[in-house]
Formats: C-alpha cells, structure tokens, sequence
C-alpha cells in the first residue's frame, strides 16, 4: 500500500486495492526492474506527499515527468538542483517575470511553491528514460483523474492552470463553481508564442486567492546560492 504521509491518505487509499492500479503496478514492477525510469521509484508520488490535500490552493498540470538524466523528482515542470533548467520552465520563468516581475532563478527546483499549496502534478507519473510519453495509458491517467476530482470537492477555492491540450482534458472534471480555471497554451518552445506568453495566469490565481481569502503564492524561486546549506538541509525532516 502506497503510504504519502499525509491527508491524501485516506483518501486515495481505495485506488491503491482496484484492479487498474495492481495491473499499473504489476507494469512498473517491470519497467523499473528492466529499464532506467524517471523518477526514482521512491520519489514517484512526491507532489502528493509535498501538498497535501488541505494545502492544495493552485494546481498546475504536467504531461509526464521529464526522460533525461537527473531530471525528474516526481514534481511536474521541476527538476533537481544542478540541472539545467528545461525549456518550458525557462518560459515559465519569463512569463513571471513579465506578470509579476520575478527574477529568472539559476535552478528549476520548484519545491518552494509544492510548499506553499502549489500541487506540480503530471497526469502519468513516471517514464521510460528517452521515451516521453511511454507510460501514458497504463492506469496513471485513472488515479490523477481521481485527484483531480477529489480537488474539485474542496470548500476552499483553488486555481487550476492548464497548460496545453492534454492539461485541458483535466477541466471537464472540475464543476465545482467556486474555483477558477484558467486555460492557456503549453510553455514549451513550440507554442509558448500561441497563448502562454501574455496569459498573466500568476497574477490572476494570486488575485483570486486573495479575493476568496487565501494567502497568495509567492512565485520567485530563490538561486540556489540563497537556499540552506547542505549541513543545514540535513537537519531537515524528511518529506
């Protein structure tokens, strides 16, 4: 049984008995064994462990995790420290910085939003190295469909933001007239130019966030020269 060590718990501990997840779970049994996966098995539900279903204010939607190296850590859009910071984060990054004139990072570690109530969630939550989209119709989609929903139930108002054709699928499940959608063009190079840039998507979820009485996000991610020392981090709990 999957523990995440918070809320989501009890909440999601249904999915983790039916017959889609033992089929999905069965399929990454071998995939991890034979094959290089992004993430670390260990690390595959670290967006759900890192926000808590009470915690949940905003809700951005990846596609999968990221197939290079070192990348992926189980948070939608982010990858580790050290590594260099992926195209459609980079637009992200200038999107702020023309929204809210944030300063562009040296990293894409994206922890301090998860912290804040900012779920990173991808709707397949692993991938075969080198192979973008390879676990996609395997069970993943099911159970973010489920958190999605689930989401969608809260009392507290929340932001989804929906980037590109396949985060836009997600919307049919959010009926819930309290929260806001807000829909716009995937950040990748490809089609940031067609609707992402311009979409001010940071500065109307705080706007709303603020209107119905929860604390807005604050969107700069620090260098890395600012975040703790390791020796610090080490004292840290874990997640």
């Amino acid at each position: 049984m999957v523990q995440l060590g918070n809320d989501w718990d009890p909440l999601l501990q249904d999915q983790f008995v039916q017959d889609y997840y033992l089929r999905l779970r069965g399929f990454l049994k071998g995939e991890y064994r034979t094959k290089t996966v992004y993430p670390d098995m260990f690390r595959i539900y670290e967006a759900l462990k890192l926000t808590s279903y009470s915690d949940t204010k905003v809700v951005i939607l990846g596609q999968d995790p990221y197939h290079g190296p070192g990348q992926a850590h189980g948070l939608a859009f982010s990858v580790q420290q050290g590594v260099t910071i992926p195209p459609s984060l980079l637009n992200i990054y200038k999107e702020l910085q023309s929204d809210l004139g944030c300063s562009i990072p040296d990293n894409g570690y994206l922890v301090p939003w998860a912290e804040q109530g900012v779920l990173l969630l991808n709707t397949s939550l692993t991938v075969t190295a080198g192979a973008a989209g390879s676990h996609r119709g395997q069970g993943w989609e099911v159970l973010t469909d489920r958190v999605v929903e689930l989401i969608n139930g809260k009392q507290e108002a929340v932001v989804y933001l929906l980037w590109g054709a396949n985060a836009r699928k997600k919307a049919a499940l959010v009926t819930n007239s309290r929260h806001l959608v807000l829909t716009a063009a995937h950040p990748s190079p490809l089609s940031a130019q067609r609707g992402f840039f311009g979409c001010r998507h940071f500065s109307l979820a705080n706007a709303f966030l603020q209107k119905h009485g929860r604390t807005p996000i604050n969107w700069q991610i620090p260098d890395v020269e600012l975040q703790p020392d390791a020796k610090e981090r080490e004292h840290w709990p874990e997640h």
